[in-house]
């Protein structure tokens, strides 16, 4: 089968972006609307639950990855045989992960309570809000999950982001209806469990309309099932740590320090999480055609793009922590009030955490673009372990302190020496990596400088409200850049990142050609 490859792709990353968008505003809404509605509590206990089920769905990750991979071939050579055999086996390994999904939720029932210090609201009970939120995670997998594969096999993600936004519109706007004028959150949550059998429902009418001529029927050669599970497993052991990094802050905040903690632990993460996932849309567009010039070009070349791809996300997360430590109080008091405040510590520490962690993110697609997944799959569950570990001593010790710097520690000293040592020994060369780590550490010193120097400037302007945060980011984006420019204007990465400005913008911006002419 032939689909416009370059038309799909286009497709794909237009509703991908709108949706990401779409996932960062409503969320955001829904956010204000339970704490002014319902209150701070019902918030962390969002978060909580959000989180526990995150965990209980690692029996997942993999398998749909591994499937849709598993399709393209098939798709491309018009093997309805192998298709349907392949959906068979995806809608069993999906009805035995929401089976076990199931069990171990039910099992971990007499530990629910331990996930909170402290009360929850006296008319809700813990139990109900937990089992309406396991069903929902559970019936996601019986209720033609699996025909989602046919849409990113195909091409056509667009479909499920479409499915995705329509149905969570009529979600949202019910659970603001059902939040303003009912005031129940047992409700809230029951609209949620509708909404997934409703899009399961839709996402299996439309694939069967579609494509009617796949039905999960047949079997797979067993030397094929074998290629298969243990590309699940790879993915698995790979993907695992970042869920548990992303879910473990969560439920140690809980539990040691209580819902009302989490809740605004999680109204600051709630933005900084939002600029991460912007970034890294960004960063996926990338993947493809990096891993074109890995197989192609030459390592200095490699490298050389290596050094740019950081100077460019260490340029943006220097202007991005700036803006952090400038706008996040003042936005909060805005957004959540005066009183629901973290101390500015806090803020430093995101700033910190933000700042390491798009480091990271560089080396992490350099990583995928390689496909050096085997070499690198135990790296992030050891980094996730190592946070854990340190999050439930140092929450204990430091509060929320703790939870945030173990969490950059554990890159620093585990995540990232590993990945450096993968991506040096694998794809560049050993002896280039000084060179990097030096830039590195120029940039980061350089950064707390400029961070620091702004904030001092902005700490001089005394407004308040809307006109506060929008004359101070304009200071930020002035000065922050400006100094930026100073320090690096001569320097080759700045000259390359304008190089590739420019031919991106295919020679439009005139200051480019002017400069790059002589």
């Amino acid at each position: 089968m032939k689909f416009n490859r370059a038309e799909n792709a286009s497709r794909n990353a237009l509703f991908g972006v709108i949706q990401k968008v779409y996932q960062i505003l409503i969320p955001f809404v829904m956010r204000t609307v339970l704490v002014y509605f319902l209150g701070i509590q019902y918030l962390g206990l969002n978060s909580l639950f959000a989180s526990v089920l995150q965990v209980l769905n690692l029996a997942e990750l993999g398998v749909g990855s591994a499937m849709v991979y598993s399709m393209y071939k098939p798709i491309a050579e018009d093997d309805e045989a192998k298709i349907c055999a392949l959906m068979n086996m995806y809608r069993k390994y999906y009805r035995i992960i929401g089976l076990i999904i199931g069990i171990i939720g039910i099992g971990l029932t007499p530990f629910i309570p331990k996930l909170v210090k402290g009360s929850i609201p006296p008319e809700l009970s813990i139990y109900v809000l937990y089992y309406l939120e396991l069903g929902s995670t559970v019936l996601s997998y019986w209720l033609f999950a699996y025909r989602n594969c046919l849409f990113y096999a195909h091409q056509r993600d667009d479909i499920n982001s479409k499915i995705a936004i329509f149905v969570n519109t009529v979600l949202y706007a019910s659970q603001i209806i059902v939040l303003i004028f009912l005031k129940n959150y047992y409700a809230y949550i029951t609209l949620s469990l509708l909404a997934t059998i409703v899009r399961n429902l839709i996402t299996g009418y439309i694939s069967k309309k579609w494509y009617p001529q796949y039905v999960p029927k047949g079997i797979l050669a067993s030397d094929e099932t074998l290629i298969i599970n243990k590309r699940i497993r790879d993915l698995f052991t790979s993907k695992i740590g970042f869920v548990i990094v992303g879910s473990a802050d969560t439920i140690v905040i809980s539990s040691f320090l209580g819902l009302e903690a989490l809740a605004l632990y999680q109204n600051y993460y709630f933005i900084v999480s939002a600029i991460m996932g912007i970034l890294t849309v960004v960063y996926s567009g990338c993947t493809a055609g990096i891993g074109n010039s890995l197989i192609t070009e030459s390592k200095e070349k490699n490298f050389n793009d290596l050094k740019k791809i950081t100077f460019l996300a260490c340029w943006i997360s220097c202007f991005c922590a700036v803006c952090f430590l400038v706008l996040f109080q003042p936005f909060m008091i805005i957004w959540m009030g005066k009183e629901r405040l973290l101390p500015f510590s806090i803020v430093i520490c995101f700033a910190i955490y933000f700042f390491i962690y798009e480091i990271n993110q560089v080396m992490n697609l350099f990583k995928d673009a390689g496909g050096i997944w085997s070499k690198d799959k135990f790296r992030p569950l050891v980094t996730a372990i190592a946070n854990l570990g340190m999050n439930i001593i140092m929450v204990q010790f430091w509060g929320l302190y703790g939870v945030i710097l173990s969490t950059v520690i554990s890159m620093l000293i585990v995540g990232m020496p590993w990945l450096f040592y993968n991506l040096f020994t694998e794809l560049f060369d050993r002896r280039q990596f000084p060179v990097l780590l030096k830039e590195i550490i120029y940039f980061v010193v350089a950064s707390v400088l400029i961070c620091t120097i702004t904030y001092l400037v902005c700490s001089l302007i005394h407004l308040d409200g809307i006109l506060e945060v929008v004359v101070k980011l304009l200071v930020c984006s002035i000065l922050s850049n400006a100094m930026l420019f100073l320090v690096y204007r001569n320097s080759n990465e700045f000259k390359q990142v304008l190089l590739l400005i420019n031919k991106i913008t295919k020679g439009r911006v005139p200051y480019l050609n002017n400069l790059y002419s002589k």
